[in-house]
């Protein structure tokens, strides 16, 4: 499987566009690098650190439900902050589809 940066453009009413700019985001680092110095320093081998890191991440959908990990939880308080501070009913609304998607996201089935 071939690691790459994601690169695209998406409509502004994509009911997915919060989460396709943050792969578009996180995808411009190379992360193995780190999986290198993680494997050397553990003699875990590179794919199951990837491996579990995955399983990790698709796991914490349902994690966040039973406590909503800082990073989700300071994701929300930022939408809702943002949106008050502009003030506008645009801005809430922004922040209501932007929370929209995130519970949406939460509720996902998982294998």
């Amino acid at each position: 499987m071939e690691l790459y940066a994601y690169h695209a453009t998406w409509d502004e009413d994509d009911p997915h566009a919060n989460f396709k700019a943050e792969v578009a985001n996180y995808t411009v680092s190379d992360p193995l690098p780190t999986f290198e110095n993680l494997s050397q320093a553990t003699g875990i081998p590179v794919p199951c650190l990837i491996r579990y890191v995955l399983v990790k991440w698709a796991a914490s959908g349902s994690e966040a439900l039973l406590a909503l990990p800082p990073i989700a939880l300071e994701q929300i308080r930022q939408h809702i902050e943002r949106a008050e501070a502009i003030g506008t009913g645009t801005a809430r609304l922004q922040a209501y589809e932007a929370l929209r998607q995130m519970i949406e996201w939460l509720q996902a089935p998982t294998p």
